[in-house]
């Protein structure tokens, strides 16, 4: 067996990769493994307009070799970070030393092999499933969007959109001198970008123009989650939930229709809001949806006007917190 492989092994092809070039691609067909020679591997998951390091590979291991088994496509990217020769081995070559074992230990193998990737996938689920406390807590989410807000301030191009920088010298301070995950600063600016905060653009030579199109919003934004995160609990309102923010959204939506009286609030009509939020927001707002809002004093309490029953909203209060735990809220869940 072992002089039948080696007799096989002529058809292992050496492999040079520039840095940033890619082995493959996630959702490509998969027709070898390769064992790493020399270099730094990278494997990464496309989101959004950017990429989320997942591991790296070291001289001496494999890549790729689940798929010898069941064909299924690449489920990651792979791409070298730096100058990198790898071993290709086909799948065809080694199919035909796996044809000469006995079906019992193939069967063993391959049983392994799906062992495997279902072990995977459940790991997987269960990070997903507490990405949000474990990766990306109130306060890391805040020290990210503060790095990405220092270096756009210090080093920032202005540009007619907003204010550009590379992001070569975003990882740089987020790993050297912020001594932050380089992943997770990828994952809140492909976050921001989703959201329509920012713009990512490769530049052609390993590295991407990063445009941060709303400064001042983000500086705000940080400035008060910072203020929220570290006040005494009796002192800090609750946080919203996204079905409140927008039950708060279509509140003040409707208060900027009617007149401010002269205690600044604007009376909202819950029995309108009712009648008209699917056309206005899209949504149903009920009466009853505003009790919450009231119970963690966003707004005061209803009051009557014979059998009109409105709420009470303190739009220049308000508006900014319904903007800011709306983006806690997004960031959240795209982070997930």
């Amino acid at each position: 067996m072992q002089h039948s492989l080696g007799k096989d092994l002529h058809v292992a092809e050496a492999k040079k990769l520039a840095k940033d070039t890619y082995l493959f691609r996630e959702g490509d067909a998969a027709d070898a493994m390769y064992i790493l020679k020399t270099g730094l591997l990278a494997v990464t998951k496309t989101k959004g307009q950017s990429e989320v390091m997942l591991a790296e590979i070291n001289p001496g291991s494999m890549v790729g070799e689940m798929g010898l088994f069941d064909n299924k496509p690449r489920s990651a990217n792979v791409k070298a970070i730096k100058e990198t020769e790898v071993i290709a081995l086909p799948y065809d070559s080694l199919n035909k030393q796996l044809d000469q074992l006995p079906v019992w230990v193939r069967a063993i193998l391959k049983n392994l092999n799906e062992t495997i990737r279902e072990s995977n996938k459940k790991i997987k689920q269960l990070e997903t499933a507490n990405a949000d406390e474990e990766r990306f807590p109130p306060h890391v989410i805040n020290k990210l969007m503060s790095i990405f807000n220092f270096v756009c301030l210090k080093y920032g191009k202005p540009e007619a959109t907003g204010v550009s920088i590379s992001s070569g010298l975003l990882r740089n301070y987020t790993i050297q001198i912020f001594q932050e995950a380089t992943n997770k600063m990828q994952a809140i600016t492909t976050a921001l970008a989703e959201l329509g905060y920012v713009t990512i653009e490769d530049r052609g030579d390993g590295f991407q123009k990063i445009t941060n199109l709303k400064p001042a919003e983000l500086f705000a934004f940080v400035d008060w989650y910072n203020d929220w995160l570290f006040r005494q609990e009796k002192d800090r309102k609750e946080p919203l939930t996204e079905k409140e923010c927008t039950v708060l959204g279509a509140l003040i939506l409707f208060a900027k229709k009617v007149e401010t009286d002269k205690k600044g609030f604007n009376k909202v009509d819950l029995g309108n809001l009712q009648n008209e939020s699917v056309k206005e927001v899209g949504t149903l707002i009920k009466p009853e949806d505003v009790n919450t809002l009231i119970d963690k004093k966003y707004l005061g309490d209803k009051v009557m006007d014979g059998p009109t029953v409105f709420a009470m909203v303190e739009i220049p209060v308000v508006e900014p917190l319904a903007a800011n735990w709306s983006m806690v809220n997004n960031l959240k869940r795209k982070l997930r």
